[in-house]
């Protein structure tokens, strides 16, 4: 896939991996939504990437990844600023054993529900032109990690569910 021109939207992107991967994006030449919840970071990953690149190549959306009409909103801003949608990546995580559920509803509910609109957006019939998606999951994915069963449990679930749905999520 040539990525210049491209357009992506990253979870997780205003800091570690997330905002790797903007970086990697913008070198090869697309734009870049950086969706994040924290404001503070995301703003300043945006404005540290606009005097690197073009300031009009990116945009910040703060978003909790875990409320669904918020996502939404997200993906929506993303097509209507850049027009379209190639390239999702779905790497917003946490590791909250205490408070599991959100652990759950962050790492595997939210990239369950990326995928699904990510898919549409890019969808031909949809009048997207195809594209990527990218879930972010974990060696704790692979292996079991112990005190850490809830993490672990939902990076099994994201790389079980990116597995089976490969095969049949032809944009």
């Amino acid at each position: 896939m040539h990525l210049k021109d491209k357009v992506a939207l990253v979870t997780g992107a205003a800091q570690g991996i997330g905002k790797a991967f903007t970086q990697a994006l913008l070198e090869k030449g697309c734009k870049v939504a950086l969706v994040d919840l924290n404001e503070e970071v995301g703003k300043a990953s945006k404005d540290a990437f606009d005097k690197q690149f073009d300031a009009q190549r990116t945009i910040f959306v703060p978003c909790d990844v875990s409320d669904e009409e918020k996502l939404k909103d997200a993906f929506q801003k993303t097509v209507q600023h850049f027009g379209q949608l190639d390239i999702v990546v779905n790497n917003a995580g946490v590791n909250n054993e205490k408070n599991w559920e959100i652990t759950v509803q962050i790492n595997l509910i939210s990239v369950i529900r990326g995928t699904y609109l990510g898919l549409e957006y890019m969808k031909n019939e949809n009048g997207g032109s195809g594209g990527a998606i990218v879930n972010i999951a974990s060696l704790a994915g692979l292996l079991p990690v112990a005190y850490q069963p809830v993490y672990s449990a939902s990076k099994h679930g994201v790389i079980g569910f990116t597995r089976s749905i490969a095969p049949i999520s032809n944009c």
